[in-house]
């Protein structure tokens, strides 16, 4: 080669040509196991699902007792029986009217398939009297056939002294105590979800590792002066399991901090009267699989299966109620298969990242699929 001789790169059709994030979709080069989990090993009761919502949403409170409704036992149930799940929670069941409705469609037209938690009646927050007017009310939502209480994160986010204007009223404001109290003279256990990712307390930037799902979704960041801290809101919360030792409470999505299992030990620890689902993040336990692993060997009695599901997709494809999505939640339990995918959604909506299974064996399996969870619900399979 001459000394004027210049190399020059190859030069490839449609090589770094410039790519939207949205667009990438890499395919994994790694050649690992890839075991399908058609059936759980065990019966499966899922205690998170959503079945129904609030027809009416101001400013992230839900009021009203209308109802919008997301499949019929009729297309449920065959997802139900090929997958092995005895038993399906509507977590968010409403009350009054809404509630009778919601137990009538599916708890009574099929007997021991579904059951019901109702809601609080934050809309009459205001009314003179609502500390005993919401304790009266847990104890109509238990006569009407609902199996427990479920707080959406409304509490410590969204309610307001005036329901939508003036200050945020606390998780552990005392005007409450009437309905924790009602709920444990009643046996009815409470589902409580109070915060959100962590991420989605920090700045939306480069930074972030949901940014992709936070700037879809710009609505769901709790960052900056107009919202509590993520640490603050799980304070409050925690004071509300100590005031209250004899209420049932399930705290949703891993206790809201599943990236910090060490956090979620400490309040198990310290609280009895708590327990997790894993509803929604399978995403965050997978991609610490031994942590995980450890986290379900030493709360095996205290862990539940959920998985957040909402027939029909709703505006989260990630937690479309169907076939796909349980053999993840199987997988994840049963196999040591690593780095798959958390969720059926084609591009990842959480993260971009894989996840690993535990291996749990059949002891805690059980426990996790379905013992645990007819324990503290008073079930019968």
């Amino acid at each position: 080669m001459g000394s004027n001789s210049k190399s020059s790169p190859i030069e490839t059709p449609g090589a770094w040509k410039p790519l939207d994030l949205s667009e990438f979709q890499p395919l994994s080069m790694l050649e690992v196991k890839n075991t399908r989990v058609e059936r759980s090993r065990y019966p499966v009761i899922d205690m998170h699902a959503h079945m129904s919502f609030s027809a009416k949403v101001v400013n992230g409170v839900h009021l009203g007792e209308e109802r919008q409704f997301f499949g019929t036992p009729e297309e449920l149930i065959p997802v139900m029986d090929r997958k092995n799940i005895r038993m399906l929670n509507n977590l968010t069941a409403g009350f009054g009217s809404a509630l009778d409705d919601a137990i009538a469609r599916y708890d009574k037209a099929f007997p021991g398939r579904f059951f019901a938690f109702a809601e609080p009646c934050f809309n009459r927050f205001p009314e003179p009297g609502y500390p005993q007017i919401q304790a009266d009310a847990v104890a109509q939502a238990k006569q009407s056939g609902a199996k427990g209480i479920k707080l959406l994160k409304t509490l410590g986010l969204y309610l307001r002294e005036n329901i939508t204007t003036g200050d945020l009223v606390k998780i552990d404001d005392p005007r409450f105590d009437p309905m924790w109290e009602a709920c444990a003279s009643l046996e009815m256990p409470v589902a409580i979800h109070v915060s959100d990712p962590v991420a989605f307390y920090l700045p939306v930037d480069r930074f972030n590792e949901r940014y992709e799902e936070l700037s879809n979704h710009p609505d769901w960041s709790f960052h900056g002066p107009a919202f509590p801290a993520n640490a603050e809101l799980l304070a409050a919360r925690d004071r509300v399991f100590a005031r209250h030792p004899q209420t049932q409470f399930i705290a949703l999505h891993v206790g809201n901090f599943s990236e910090n299992l060490a956090s979620v030990s400490a309040s198990l620890d310290r609280y009895p009267n708590m327990s997790v689902d894993i509803a929604a993040r399978i995403s965050e336990l997978g991609r610490q699989p031994r942590a995980a692993r450890a986290f379900f060997e030493k709360y095996q009695d205290r862990i539940l299966f959920g998985t957040d599901a909402i027939p029909h997709g709703h505006e989260f494809p990630q937690q479309l109620f169907c076939d796909q999505l349980y053999e993840i939640y199987y997988r994840f339990l049963e196999t040591d298969d690593e780095y798959f995918d958390y969720a059926p959604a084609k591009v990842p909506p959480q993260g971009r990242w894989q996840i690993s299974g535990i291996n749990l064996p059949d002891s805690i399996l059980k426990k996790v699929y379905y013992e645990n969870a007819a324990r503290i619900m008073h079930l019968e399979l």
